[in-house]
This record gives structure tokens, sequence and C-alpha cells, in this order.
């Protein structure tokens, strides 16, 4: 619509902010409507009470997408099918629903886990095709899982699994993508700096440990020695710390944040920092196989 001669006089003239509030009430109206539907369905719906689960926009799955293929320098069309994998992986989400409606937290969760950001490491994973992956914070093993399943379609690789609570890592302590995991009952830094990580390096770091700054700067402290030349490291804090983007300008490594917008949902969605070398790291090679490798769990 065409501002009129009044409202345009009206606009630029000292009653300009009252004659706009009923309008700017009514957006801000909408907004909150709209957030409190979203929160009442919630309510209703799930059982969650914390580590929340949700899907993606179709826009900003398509954005995760176009994220992982820049930090691992891989065509966007791989990496758009690596997250179609394992949306549709029927073994994988049915492990999380066996073992979550079994387990202790059963009636403060929901058994139907959906993926959004956390698709990201398993869609990492299958491109870099890494040996030995370092998660530091497991919690109940969401993510553990997923770059398990990535790592048995892959056909090789480890993932040390780090968490100071006994409890944690509930998906991951049974089961198939067990088989690919070593858990490590501890401090993050610790485990980081530990000889054992050192001799075997780091080819993807995931932190998610959610602490402060401080605390994840003496993460990367601990691991780098480990750090590859091309490894990757992801962060699930970088939209509230700055301590990975600092650390990785200081290293001459390139940044970059994914953001989520989740679908439907109260929450406003988290993201994924990442840290990685600056050309296009490229597929690790060492013995590497087709996306078709035997040895996938059925």
């Amino acid at each position: 619509m065409q501002p009129t001669s009044l409202t345009r006089r009206l606009a630029a003239s000292p009653l300009a902010p009252v004659a706009a509030f009923p309008l700017r009430f009514a957006t801000v109206a909408r907004h909150n409507a709209s957030v409190l539907r979203r929160s009442g369905s919630w309510l209703v719906r799930s059982r969650e009470n914390a580590c929340f689960t949700y899907d993606l926009t179709p826009v900003n799955r398509e954005h995760l997408a176009w994220f992982t293929a820049t930090i691992t320098g891989r065509p966007v069309g791989e990496l758009r099918g690596y997250l179609d994998e394992v949306e549709s992986d029927v073994a994988l989400r049915a492990h999380m629903r066996e073992v979550l409606a079994a387990g202790p937290r059963r009636r403060t969760c929901d058994h139907l886990v959906r993926y959004a950001r956390r698709a990201a490491a398993y869609a990492v994973v299958r491109a870099l095709r890494p040996e030995h992956v370092v998660e530091a914070g497991a919690h109940r093993g969401i993510t553990s899982c997923l770059i398990a399943a990535a790592l048995l379609r892959n056909g090789h690789g480890r993932l040390t699994a780090v968490d100071f609570d006994p409890q944690s890592g509930e998906l991951i302590q049974n089961g198939p993508y067990a088989t690919v995991i070593d858990r490590v009952v501890g401090d993050s830094v610790a485990a980081l700096g530990s000889a054992e990580v050192h001799e075997r390096g780091i080819d993807l770091l995931v932190l998610d440990t959610y602490v402060d700054g401080r605390h994840e700067t003496a993460e990367l402290t601990a691991a780098l020695p480990a750090l590859g030349e091309r490894a990757v490291v992801l962060s699930t804090t970088s939209h509230f710390l700055g301590s990975l983007a600092e650390w990785s300008e200081h290293h001459h490594r390139a940044f970059l944040h994914f953001r989520e917008d989740p679908a439907e949902h109260w929450h406003p969605g988290e993201g994924y920092g990442a840290s990685f070398p600056g050309a296009s790291p490229g597929p690790f090679t060492r013995g590497s196989t087709d996306a078709a490798t035997p040895g996938r769990p059925g």
C-alpha cells in the first residue's frame, strides 16, 4: 500500500511514535501469539525438559547442507545426500527409540529423536572419513550415535566419547554403535590432553560441554597438539561464546557458524561453530571406502 500525504506528514510529526504504537503492538502480539501456540503444543506433546530436539525448516536444512559442504570442502550435493541418508536410517532411529523408551529418563525425554543441527556431525564424518573422532560432552549420546553410524557406514574409524557423568551416554553403552566407541568418564580437558589421545591424533573434534569460554579454550589448547593439519572442530556453544572464533583466528584457521531455525517449535534454536583449515580440507583417505560399505548395522 502506497503511503498517502497524510501518513507521510504524520510520520514526520512529533506524534509519529504515538500513532505507530498500535501497529507496533499488533506486530509484537502476532509474534508472541505464534510462540505461545507453539509452546502450548510442545507442553502437551513433548516430555523433554533439556537437550530439546526438533526438526529444521526446509530452508534452514539447506543452509545446513551448505555449512557442512563449506567446512569439508565437498560438493553440496554430496552433503545433502548424507543428510538425507541419516534421516532415512530406520535402524538408527529404532535403536534410539528403544533405548530411550526403556531408559531411566524415559519419562523426561521424547522417544522419537529429531536430529536438527546434530545431523551435521553425521554428514561431516561421512564426508571427511576420519580415523579418530573425539566428542567432549556425550550427554545422552544422540550425537555420539550419529557419529558412530557414520563411522560404520564409512567402514573405519573410532569415536572417543568423553563425559564427566558416569550415567551419560545411555544410547551408546550397548548395541552396534557401541562397537566403534570408546567411552571415557572424566574431565574433558584432561582427556583431550592425554597421551593416548595425542598418540592417536584427532581428525574431528566435537565440543559440547556447555561450561564457559575459558573451559572451551582450555579444551582447544589441550587438543591442539593432537589435531591433524586438516582437522575440523565443531562447537555447540558458538552462538553465545566467541572462544572458538577467537582461537581459530589466532591459529590462522577459518571459522563459520550455522544457526538453527526450528520448525514449529518454541525454542529459538542453537547452532554449530566450525573451525577448519582455510583451504578446502578434502576427505581423509586412510582406509576410506565407498558409501555402501559392509558392516553397517541392519
